[in-house]
């Protein structure tokens, strides 16, 4: 465990409001890659992806870069659009 790991959890041990934010940090993250390289693999812009979820492309761009807790509707909407299949794994940050 790094330094940074090691300040994160001890920091949420006792704060869990700073739990709850590193969390959700975690998930946009994971989101945002899932989503980057699901739109990479299928050779689409932003622009394109975006059309075809019927998305803005800043919504796109939103996700993309962690910025937005995506909703589990949303996803469920680019997994049909795309036809991926949505899973939801969940597992303890620290």
């Amino acid at each position: 465990m790094n330094k940074l790991d090691a300040y994160v959890s001890e920091r949420s041990k006792n704060n869990p409001e700073f739990a709850q934010i590193v969390e959700q940090e975690n998930i946009n993250l994971e989101v945002a890659v899932k989503v980057h390289d699901l739109r990479e693999n299928m050779g689409l812009s932003q622009r394109e992806f975006a059309s075809l979820i019927g998305k803005p492309q800043s919504t796109i761009a939103r996700i993309e870069n962690g910025s937005v807790n995506a909703s589990t509707k949303m996803l469920s909407e680019i997994a049909q659009a795309t036809n991926q299949r949505l899973t939801i794994q969940f597992s303890p940050a620290f």
